[in-house]
């Protein structure tokens, strides 16, 4: 049976052909946390399927799979040892097939991340191209010699801390990690590196997937030169080391673009015009890099930054500027956007409204979901406006929360397991105590009641993203900016002659707005009373979406 909000009736293939993403909402999972289905505590892909049900009926168009590779586990996942087999902790390849194939059945597409800018220690790759300079992979890694004093090659630092080199005894070399030590940068200056990388793509289309979210996409290429890399204007202010450098050597580097687009021909090739990519782009001023890589109709489909999952405070004006950035020409780019996901804290804390009512702040979030132009994702909880865990420190497992503890408890407080249910042992997500604690301030939020209840936030979810999917205008509509230099976020999207208006008011305070000349009808709102006809006068904390009649 399928779900009565799944993607059946969906409008995409009629307004856009093939390229279903356009315009799509889709459900991140994080498989550690998401639902355990064999009592160890830890998620499974049979957990997923098990629970792709509410995924579908939530609205959304298709889910993305935080990585699920074989790996030693030391970044939980995302330090791959073999990218074309799955960890038994999370199940076999036939689980992997079946939660295909229920996934389809209910209309969902299927994202996985590739994680194709370094791998973990262990992998055969790096096991090999450590032992000396003339192997077969010897070329595969980033390797450099000591300065003469010994030190590192460049100044060039970690994300997680300190040097971004470590010293390998056995070739009396230096190799270069963005991430952990145990996380070697793949050298794409290799055309065999890319090869091997494509054909592990190629080996998950075959399975069926629908797309690839690739993750940290711009740290994949670094300048040989080896330069340092220069200081950052305001580093006495920044927290973290990594802050403190102007990342323009060992990343960001303009010749990733042609492999970029070697990866989206390869993977079109495999999988068809269809076939989905989107870049993860971190670092300062991201967008010139978004538009490089999906420029035109021959890169990536997308492209997201951290221009909103990065951002410790909601900024009307930063949000509109975000949003104005990308004009309605496909032929430039096309946007990604989300509010939350697995490396940073969940929005409904980040982005708290004070003085907002309980519940008040997630559902103007879920506005913005509905409205925004361009791919929105959304992370497993948003819908039940879970916010950020606290996790006390001997309970922390994640290695960038333990390094800067307490200045940043890290990631681990928006990785905690899914509460399905309030009363049972462990909210439902196991039989056995989880790999990270549950809140307890997540069990009265959990998914079984909210369910069941018209007024939960995940029902107010469920509505707006019902309303973006039944609005070819909110799905692929033109975006025009609204705010008008006003502390909101205003736009309105067209399509056909049809237009929606979307206005959102983070503030604590009213504010007053000149609303397009016009009778139009309000869809959905909070923090409005049921009001239906346009305010002149956004009450605080408020925000709706109307059309124009």
């Amino acid at each position: 049976m399928v779900p009565p909000n799944a993607p059946e009736n969906r409008t995409e293939d009629r307004e856009f052909g093939k390229e279903w993403w356009r315009g799509a909402a889709i459900y991140q999972i994080y498989p550690r946390s998401f639902r355990d289905s064999d009592g160890d505590g830890i998620g499974d892909l049979r957990g997923i399927t098990e629970k792709l049900d509410y995924v579908a009926d939530l609205g959304v168009d298709g889910v993305w799979i935080s990585p699920f590779y074989r790996s030693p586990m030391n970044d939980f996942g995302y330090d791959v040892s073999d990218y074309c087999s799955i960890d038994p902790v999370f199940g076999t390849l036939q689980d992997f097939d079946a939660l295909i194939g229920k996934a389809h059945g209910l209309g969902l597409k299927v994202i996985i991340d590739q994680v194709y800018c370094h791998t973990s220690d262990q992998h055969a790759w790096f096991r090999e191209s450590r032992q000396n300079t003339d192997n077969q992979s010897a070329d595969w890694y980033v390797w450099a010699s000591p300065k003469a004093d010994g030190t590192p090659p460049s100044n060039w630092l970690s994300v997680f801390g300190g040097p971004a080199w470590s010293w390998d005894g056995r070739r009396q070399q230096y190799y270069l990690h963005h991430f952990l030590s145990s996380q070697p940068t793949l050298n794409l200056h290799n055309d065999e590196v890319i090869a091997a990388l494509i054909s592990a793509g190629e080996f998950w289309i075959d399975r069926g997937v629908d797309g690839f979210r690739l993750d940290a996409l711009n740290m994949g290429m670094h300048d040989p030169s080896l330069r340092d890399n220069p200081a950052h204007p305001d580093s006495g202010t920044k927290l973290k080391t990594f802050e403190m450098q102007q990342h323009i050597r060992g990343m960001n580097q303009p010749e990733m673009t042609k492999v970029v687009a070697r990866f989206a021909e390869a993977f079109r090739r495999a999988g068809g015009d269809s076939f989905f990519t989107v870049a993860e782009i971190g670092g300062a001023e991201p967008l010139s890099r978004m538009v490089a890589y999906t420029e035109g109709r021959s890169l990536l489909s997308s492209a997201y930054s951290f221009d909103f999952i990065g951002a410790m405070h909601a900024d009307a004006g930063a949000i509109s500027a975000s949003l104005t950035a990308w004009p309605n020409d496909l032929d430039r780019g096309y946007p990604g956007w989300a509010l939350s996901n697995h490396d940073c804290h969940r929005v409904a804390s980040r982005w708290s409204l004070p003085r907002s009512p309980q519940g008040r702040n997630v559902r103007l979030f879920a506005l913005l979901h509905a409205a925004i132009r361009g791919v929105t994702f959304i992370y497993q909880g948003e819908e039940l406006g879970l916010p950020q865990a606290d996790i006390p420190f001997d309970k922390l497992v994640d290695p960038e929360g333990i390094a800067n503890w307490p200045a940043d408890q890290g990631r681990d407080g928006a990785r905690t397991p899914f509460p399905w249910t309030g009363n049972d042992p462990y909210a439902g997500f196991s039989t056995h105590e989880p790999w990270l604690p549950i809140d307890p301030a997540h069990l009265p939020l959990n998914a079984h009641d909210q369910c069941s209840n018209e007024e939960s936030i995940h029902h107010f979810f469920r509505e707006a993203l019902g309303m973006r999917r039944n609005n070819p205008a909110l799905r692929l509509g033109d975006f025009k900016d609204l705010s008008d230099g006003k502390p909101l976020i205003a736009f309105e999207r067209s399509l056909s002659g049809k237009t929606l208006i979307c206005c959102i008011n983070l503030q604590a305070e009213a504010q007053t707005w000149a609303h397009p000349v016009g009778a139009s009808r309000i869809l959905i709102s909070a923090g409005l009373n049921g009001q239906t006809g346009m305010p002149t006068e956004l009450p605080a904390h408020s925000g709706f979406i109307a059309e124009r009649v």
